[in-house]
């Protein structure tokens, strides 16, 4: 979202969840994303801006209408801690199940969200590996801007998406 938020693509955002010690430079929500099984009146709103929608959601996005899906590949043992991490700083538990468990699930959703957005036509996807676009923003966003390109709008700015890239945030590793 930093990248593309840069490279000048107008975040979809209600700025309610603000920046914290997990995300120093915000999370970029839209609280109705959360509701998109029953309220899609927003996504008309949507339309040219950047919306983040956790993978389960994606598949209630509606046939109507052409998508562009970034979907950031990372290290699933990664997100677990990560989200062990976030969880244990606000004081939460979590669902107490074991890491190993935790990853086993997410990797079976990965996998049937893939799937279904491989039999959509309206859906482009392009994956972007986490630990390439640590290792190569220049390059990542080189494809980030080629993938989202508007005829109507001005290229994206590869310079800033790539100096939005923070590695000292890569914080929880595998």
């Amino acid at each position: 979202m930093q990248m593309i938020v840069a490279g000048g693509i107008a975040p979809l955002t209600d700025g309610l969840r603000v920046a914290d010690d997990d995300n120093p430079r915000g999370y970029f929500e839209f609280e109705r994303v959360k509701a998109l099984r029953t309220d899609k009146a927003w996504l008309d709103d949507a339309r040219g801006k950047v919306v983040k929608v956790i993978h389960m959601l994606v598949p209630e996005l509606p046939d109507d209408r052409p998508y562009r899906v970034v979907f950031l590949d990372r290290d699933i043992r990664e997100v677990v801690k990560s989200q062990s991490t976030m969880l244990a700083r606000s004081g939460k538990s979590g669902g107490g199940l074991p890491p190993d468990r935790l990853a086993a699930i997410y990797a079976q959703q990965l996998a049937q969200v893939h799937a279904w957005l491989t039999a959509r036509p309206n859906f482009a996807v392009l994956s972007v590996r986490h630990a390439e676009l640590i290792a190569n923003p220049r390059t990542q966003a080189a494809r980030l801007a080629e993938f989202l390109a508007q005829p109507e709008s001005a290229p994206l700015n590869v310079d800033a998406m790539t100096a939005a890239v923070d590695p000292s945030l890569h914080r929880n590793r595998a």
